[in-house]
């Protein structure tokens, strides 16, 4: 084999060798909490489908070696979510998935006591040294244009914060698609979570490879 075929190959190598994505090391397992409502507990779902049974099997499938925890509660609130959180979510987990407030929109709770709550997970998970990834909520439009803007700022603020990873809306491309949603047009189907995990599978992994690099530093 001539000298340039050798530098080719090697020169392929290193691109593909760059272009794959960091992943964990198998030898110690990720550790994933998700934290929410009835949307993370897999409400009106069967064994297996939920979103956190879902987010898994996606992360194993691509080479990740992960446990995603469930820790959703049907009917929850962010003031639920930070009251539970010390026995909800280990101290030795490696990152949260904070997905609640859908519950304090629908019942109409003020946006300031949905900030506080929230604030406080987020700075009471960072401070552990967690990596949080923050599910966005969007507040029904009926309860008015005021009431929304302040509603869904909390998760744009939150997501300012460089410790936090945001996706913006945790029902992205779910939220109104009959198809995709239970009789009750609230609860995704089992090909409405495939869908959020797709979403949020990105971030997700992002979040996985940043607690990877501090692990083997």
């Amino acid at each position: 084999m001539c000298v340039k075929t050798v530098f080719g190959y090697l020169a392929a190598a290193l691109v593909l060798a760059t272009s794959v994505p960091d992943q964990p090391s198998a030898a110690e397992p990720f550790s994933v909490v998700a934290l929410g409502d009835s949307l993370t507990a897999g409400y009106g779902l069967q064994p297996g489908q939920s979103f956190p049974e879902q987010l898994q099997a996606r992360l194993l499938a691509d080479g990740y070696n992960v446990e995603v925890t469930n820790a959703g509660v049907s009917g929850d609130t962010s003031s639920g979510g930070l009251a539970r959180l010390d026995w909800s979510v280990p101290a030795d987990a490696d990152g949260v998935i904070v997905a609640l407030g859908a519950n304090d929109a629908l019942r109409g709770i003020d946006p300031a006591i949905t900030r506080k709550s929230l604030t406080e997970i987020v700075e009471r998970l960072t401070e552990r040294g967690q990596a949080v990834l923050l599910a966005g909520m969007l507040a029904p439009r009926n309860l008015g244009a005021e009431y929304a803007e302040k509603f869904d700022a909390i998760y744009r603020d939150l997501g300012k914060r460089r410790e936090v990873l945001l996706l913006p809306f945790f029902l992205e491309d779910v939220a109104g698609v009959p198809a995709l949603n239970q009789a009750d047009g609230i609860h995704p189907t089992s090909e409405g979570v495939a869908r959020i995990v797709e979403n949020i599978l990105p971030r997700v992994q992002i979040m996985v490879s940043r607690v990877d690099r501090f692990r083997q530093n």
